[in-house]
């Protein structure tokens, strides 16, 4: 018969599966820091001991990472994603910046179809509450505030889909992006008909996910995206005929 004495679980193991847990769930995110040692293990519920070995357990896994004086922190699981030699490769080519948007066009259709499914009334709740930010920073020129809220926006819909390897491969994706891999997504900003167009866009992602139309929902984020794409060759257009303007001007001098 293939069943096995029953055997009570160290508390230490216990505590590594719920670490485990909260990073794989994208709960703890890399570079977060852990509540004081004495404060965690008050809310675990177990002794200091059994939390320090705990602790030096995920270290050995790579999953955390203890900073002398800091603390102890999420490690940057996502840090080996892409080399750093593919890393410069990809920003040095325009054709990455293209692929790029057509992955996240397919993976970000896909989360949104399936969020609008499989999303918790607090998940969408997220969603809603990070739409009304956008909302009330519209007024303002902050091209960094609105680069940030952007990201948060489509990093809750990755996460209201509720599947752990689309939410770290995204991560991965939206960290190149924060870095300026692909393009600089401040840029995106700049000008005030694109931010009303990108917050309408938005505006229309959220309302079909709080609808909870899956056919819609990856609509508007294609959409969304496609728009993106054609704001991006346009800047690089205008740029190329920028350049050839120049020279014209040169010549003429």
């Amino acid at each position: 018969m293939p069943f096995k004495p029953v055997q009570s679980e160290k508390l230490s193991t216990a505590v590594v599966r719920q670490i485990e847990e909260l990073i794989l769930r994208g709960i703890l995110r890399p570079g977060e820091r852990l509540p004081a040692e004495r404060e965690l293990a008050d809310r675990l519920g177990v002794s200091r001991p059994s939390l320090r070995d705990a602790i030096a357990e995920l270290q050995t896994a790579g999953l955390l990472s203890a900073r002398p004086g800091a603390g102890v922190y999420v490690a940057d699981v996502l840090g080996s994603a892409f080399s750093p030699a593919l890393r410069d490769l990809m920003s040095r080519h325009d054709a990455a910046v293209f692929d790029y948007l057509a992955f996240r066009r397919d993976m970000e259709g896909l989360a949104a179809e399936r969020a609008a499914r499989l999303a918790s009334d607090t998940d969408l709740a997220v969603v809603q509450r990070i739409l009304d930010k956008m909302e009330d920073k519209q007024g303002q020129a902050d091209a960094a505030d609105d680069a940030r809220l952007d990201a948060h926006f489509h990093m809750a819909i990755i996460e209201a889909s509720h599947n752990v390897v689309m939410l770290h491969m995204m991560r991965s994706m939206y960290e190149l992006l924060r870095e300026g891999v692909f393009y600089n997504r401040q840029a995106m900003f700049d000008r005030a008909v694109t931010r009303d167009e990108l917050f309408a866009q938005h505006k229309a992602i959220n309302a079909a996910l709080q609808a909870r139309d899956p056919a819609a929902a990856r609509a508007a984020v294609e959409a969304h995206l496609d728009y993106v794409r054609q704001c991006l060759e346009d800047q690089r257009r205008a740029a190329r005929n920028e350049d050839i303007a120049r020279l014209r001007l040169d010549h003429e001098r």
